[in-house]
């Protein structure tokens, strides 16, 4: 009877598995239980919860000079950004500045909601050009889906640990179906291809708004020299790997019409 159960449970998550695939802008195929409608309500909430207690403690947009500087890079990636995915015009785009000067971080939720430590600023001094290939890469995660991709992976596990339970023992609920909240997209590390496909776009958005493509190259060097130094929470949801410079600097002789375009040359 275990076995037949355990067939079931494998045919279920097959189908299931068959049934919600789609393509990105990148071209690549997308595991997706969750749309991205729902990702996107579901990070309204998740935002406000994120940020209500850091606002509480005056730890939100307080420098109202860093502010405007993050706004105004911010600003013209996210021109770039409608104009690759026009619907996305129809986002509620923010971005807040978080004080808190010993984390390096950044992140972009579903349907624009964006946020940059000054750790990340101050720790690695970054240039205007490296703030836009950080957030540049932040916002094509929005624009890749990837919220919504992490999500769906999270509750297919917890569908399979859910069905395995139930074939075992019928008399007890079970194990609760994930919780499509959008704070796991924010907790789990990218993939190493979602990492490809966000550093592919980001750079793209950030050198047609006319930031250096090179600034990609010299940011993550300056994430590897200083990673030792504690507080780098973004290297724990962007798995980094060796060859990561390499292939952004491969990338670099393509982007450069895109930013000599944009900078009238």
């Amino acid at each position: 009877m275990k076995h037949y159960s355990l067939i079931v449970i494998f045919l279920t998550i097959a189908l299931t598995t068959l049934t919600a695939c789609q393509k990105n802008l990148a071209g690549r195929t997308q595991f997706m239980l969750v749309t991205e409608s729902s990702a996107i309500e579901a990070s309204k909430q998740a935002y406000v919860d994120t940020l209500s207690p850091l606002q509480q403690a005056g730890k939100v947009d307080n420098n109202p000079k860093m502010v405007q500087r993050v706004n105004r890079i911010t600003d013209k990636l996210i021109q770039e950004a409608i104009k690759k995915r026009p619907e996305t015009k129809d986002w509620a785009w923010s971005v807040k500045v978080i004080d808190e000067p010993n984390t390096v971080n950044a992140w972009c939720m579903a349907g624009g909601k964006m946020a940059i430590y000054t750790g990340l600023i101050n720790k690695l001094n970054a240039t205007d050009d490296e703030i836009a290939q950080v957030m540049g890469h932040e916002i094509s995660h929005a624009l890749l889906n990837h919220s919504a991709e992490r999500m769906s992976l999270a509750m297919a596990n917890n569908m399979a640990l859910s069905l395995l339970q139930k074939s075992i023992d019928a008399g007890e609920q079970g194990m609760a179906l994930a919780n499509a909240a959008a704070q796991v997209a924010l907790t789990l590390p990218n993939s190493r291809q979602g990492e490809k496909d966000a550093d592919k776009v980001g750079i793209e958005l950030a050198a047609k708004a006319g930031f250096d493509p090179n600034a990609a190259v010299t940011l993550w060097q300056k994430m590897a020299k200083n990673s030792g130094s504690g507080g780098f929470e973004f290297l724990s949801t962007h798995p980094s790997p060796e060859n990561r410079q390499e292939k952004l600097k491969k990338m670099i002789p393509l982007m450069m019409p895109y930013y000599q375009a944009a900078k009238g040359q």
